[in-house]
């Protein structure tokens, strides 16, 4: 479905040595992909496709781009081999990369590889990308360097009058829409296109977005969605609201949770009169992971911002540590007006369990009108959820079987 989604270009192979992507078509060097068997040429066609699919054009920021280039290949090629496909010679590959993404891989990467994308990432201005990419320590490329901008066009990608996707993949298009930033045509290839604006790039990365999430919808109902893609697709598609923001939202919900009989507003809703929603002071559980997994600065980070909304909300917070048992000096209480600070007492290091946790708040007399449990989720887990909400902030990629989950980083 994505491939389908990208016309195809013979490139000038003085530029182009084996297959390219700027997310608005797909080129190829002809004397490459004939020496390509049928289940190769597969692959390079999904791999292609899943560059754009998954936005690794829009998701660089501030990386250094050879380094990303790889990660996004690592990211991809694990993909499409547990899907049977057989990759042609170049393709990189290690299995301690699979199920991760381009983001997780990045770090691991040795800021001075010699390895290089099989395929040219177009996206970008600096330098040649795939093959002719500056090396990773190139003089004027490091991690703190914003990405470039490139040259402002006039293409609109977002507008579905013009979607490259409704014309045949063998159509000799030069882009999906009639702009002047299209590779020029040669008798021996097209030329180069020119890079990525910045409003291209994030009028694209809606564009594939949607794509992605058909084609994952098709997939699904064909039952061909398998966990490993599932959860990079669920990860490019879910929110990415900052961790603060959520916890403030789910924070006020749990703060007005109860209807008000008091003499309503003379003020009507249609032909009824509804109670309204107030908000009264809460209890809220905060327990915080000292196995060892969490740093103290993380802990100062996250109670400093739970400091901030429990004054706003009027939450009495209960404070207690737990790496398999629960912290000897605890629980800790702060009213309202009181500062929610970590205790200099506190110990930990031990094996995680959760359990210790919920067997307390279910021994107390009232339970929590909120739990938040921050963790790296790796642990035991009580088998029967708990009567009242909870919520887990999640330093680290596990699964937590139910509550709402945050992601920290």
């Amino acid at each position: 479905a994505l491939v389908l989604r990208l016309p195809m270009i013979e490139a000038n192979p003085d530029w182009c040595k084996t297959t390219a992507t700027d997310a608005r078509n797909f080129y190829y060097n002809r004397q490459y992909v004939q020496q390509l068997t049928l289940e190769e040429l597969q692959f390079v066609l999904a791999h292609e496709a899943l560059h754009c699919g998954l936005s690794h054009f829009a998701r660089r920021h501030h990386r250094v781009r050879h380094r990303w280039d790889v990660a996004c290949d690592y990211a991809i090629n694990p993909l499409l081999l547990k899907d049977g496909l057989k990759a042609p010679p170049g393709a990189l590959y290690l299995p301690d990369y699979e199920e991760m993404t381009a983001e997780e891989i990045y770090p691991m990467i040795d800021a001075n590889t010699k390895d290089g994308p099989m395929d040219d990432h177009l996206y970008d201005e600096d330098g040649e990308g795939g093959q002719g990419s500056k090396p990773a320590n190139s003089e004027n490329e490091t991690d703190n360097n914003p990405p470039p901008q490139g040259n402002q066009g006039d293409t609109d990608p977002g507008d579905d009058r013009h979607d490259q996707g409704d014309v045949p993949a063998s159509a000799p298009r030069t882009t999906g829409s009639d702009n002047n930033n299209g590779p020029e045509q040669r008798d021996n290839g097209a030329a180069k296109p020119p890079p990525l604006s910045q409003s291209e790039i994030e009028q694209l990365s809606v564009q594939w977005q949607q794509r992605l999430a058909g084609a994952a919808q098709q997939a699904q109902q064909a039952g061909k969605l398998d966990g490993s893609m599932a959860r990079i697709v669920d990860h490019l598609l879910q929110p990415q609201l900052p961790w603060r923001m959520l916890l403030s939202r789910y924070m006020n919900q749990s703060a007005r949770d109860d209807y008000s009989f008091s003499r309503p507003s003379m003020r009507r809703e249609g032909d009824a009169i509804l109670p309204s929603l107030h908000s009264s002071q809460i209890e809220v559980s905060v327990i915080v992971d000292s196995s060892g997994s969490i740093g103290k600065s993380e802990m100062h980070e996250f109670l400093s911002e739970i400091n901030a909304l429990k004054g706003q909300l009027r939450a009495r917070v209960i404070l207690h540590a737990c790496d398999d048992k629960l912290a000897e000096d605890g629980p800790w209480t702060y009213e309202p007006w009181d500062t929610l600070q970590l205790p200099g007492s506190l110990q930990g290091g031990g094996g995680t369990s959760f359990k210790p946790a919920f067997e307390w708040a279910a021994q107390q007399d009232t339970p929590p009108d909120l739990m938040l449990y921050f963790t790296d989720a790796e642990g035991d887990f009580p088998e029967h959820e708990p009567d009242f909400p909870v919520i887990w902030l999640v330093k680290g990629k596990s699964n937590v079987p139910w509550g709402q989950r945050i992601q920290l980083n």
